[in-house]
């Protein structure tokens, strides 16, 4: 791609978790809801994806809506989210790839081609300092939990959060330098 279109086009991150309706869109919601706060909304353009396909055609878990409103967070895509399987050709555009939990980082890295395709694939969590401290990157799975596993999975999105921001922040100030 000619550096000059490189620089034009928004900066992509995809959040991906098993099924696309409880970690990956939760994520999606609160990074939108972050690159809008921190004025990069329209240089950024944040999906979600799951690694399979079970819940594919599926809306965004009540659960995950719930904890986004309890939260105060307006909708950010929430009431028209439809789940969907990342697909390996994703990797040629996505410039970030975020992983719920290490078993989608394997499944993501084996999708990669390439080295520079691997170096886009990261741990969500791998964001929050707190949790690399702790060596704990896995995010919580709410699925098979009441209200206070979703509370848990949402505390770990939003500590992560900021530091997705700060990552593209910098990605784009390097891509426009």
């Amino acid at each position: 791609m000619a550096p000059e279109l490189h620089e034009k086009r928004p900066y992509r991150v995809t959040v991906v978790c098993t099924g696309n309706i409880c970690r990956s869109p939760m994520g999606e919601f609160v990074l939108r809801e972050r690159f809008e706060e921190a004025g990069l909304g329209d240089q950024v353009v944040v999906d979600s994806a799951g690694t399979h396909s079970w819940e594919v055609g599926n809306p965004a878990d009540p659960r995950t809506l719930a904890v986004l409103a309890r939260n105060g967070h307006d909708d950010f895509g929430g009431r028209d989210h439809v789940a969907r399987r990342f697909e390996r050709s994703w990797l040629d555009e996505v410039d970030l790839v975020l992983a719920a939990d290490a078993g989608h980082l394997r499944e993501l890295t084996k999708l990669a081609r390439t080295d520079s395709q691997r170096a886009k694939v990261r741990m969500f969590r791998s964001f929050d300092p707190d949790a690399q401290r702790s060596g704990e990157l896995d995010m919580d799975d709410p699925w098979y939990g009441d209200d206070s596993a979703f509370d848990q999975t949402y505390a770990e999105v939003v500590a992560a959060a900021d530091g997705v921001v700060d990552h593209v922040r910098r990605a784009l100030a390097d891509r426009n330098s």
